[in-house]
């Protein structure tokens, strides 16, 4: 079975937006994160052993999406799963770590929330695949990658978003394009939840409407 195209280049994108994101950390010097750091002994290497494990998550995750793999090798799919579902566990739970050091409460809310969500979604997932449920496997397992994609989804649309306070605002920046900035990274992660989960559930709902009238065929 033949991978859509739109596929392919949700991966590009992805890869596209993560990568730039992810380089400073790879030089693990602090004074290159994007985050404030206050502790480089602790909060640190966690933020980067996070972004790393989630990294190899989104690479994992679309492996695990392609149909080459799941269905003509389902030896190398549990394989690939195993690792993503192990890659998941550990930047969630670092994820979590993460939080406490999240000065602005709206966006360590968010980051708590995207925490749990990916984390218990997951094990969702992992659970259904180990008592043979399949469907409910691969559905639990949309929901979570969708949840994996925040980390996409949240960037992409922050031009967007730049956008929209400036016209809400009348086309001014009342408090500085600093604020603005501050405002936007405080809300992304929420609108990349809501968005993903949008498009997920309605994916889901598409593919259990096109296999019900296949059965009634």
């Amino acid at each position: 079975m033949k991978q859509k195209k739109s596929w392919w280049i949700l991966v590009i994108v992805s890869l596209g937006v993560i990568i730039p994101f992810m380089a400073p950390y790879l030089t693990f010097n602090p004074a290159k994160s994007r985050a404030m750091i206050t502790s480089t002994t602790l909060q640190y290497p966690i933020l980067v052993t996070h972004i790393i494990f989630a990294f190899i998550s989104l690479i994992t995750g679309f492996l695990q999406f392609i149909d080459r793999i799941r269905i003509k090798n389902p030896h190398i799919h549990r394989y690939i799963g195993k690792i993503y579902v192990s890659s998941v566990f550990v930047s969630g739970i670092l994820a979590l770590v993460v939080t406490f050091y999240i000065k602005d409460f709206t966006k360590a809310v968010a980051f708590l929330t995207l925490a749990i969500l990916w984390l218990f979604t997951c094990w969702k997932g992992y659970r259904m695949a180990i008592i043979k449920d399949f469907k409910e496997h691969r559905i639990w397992m949309m929901r979570n990658f969708g949840l994996t994609l925040v980390a996409v989804t949240a960037r992409i649309f922050v031009p967007v978003l730049l956008l929209t306070y400036y016209i809400l605002n009348g086309f001014t920046l009342p408090e500085g394009r600093e604020k603005m900035i501050e405002e936007i990274l405080n809300v992304n992660i929420w609108v990349g939840i809501v968005l993903n989960f949008v498009i997920v559930e309605w994916s889901i709902m598409k593919k259990e409407d096109n296999s019900t009238i296949r059965n009634n065929l």
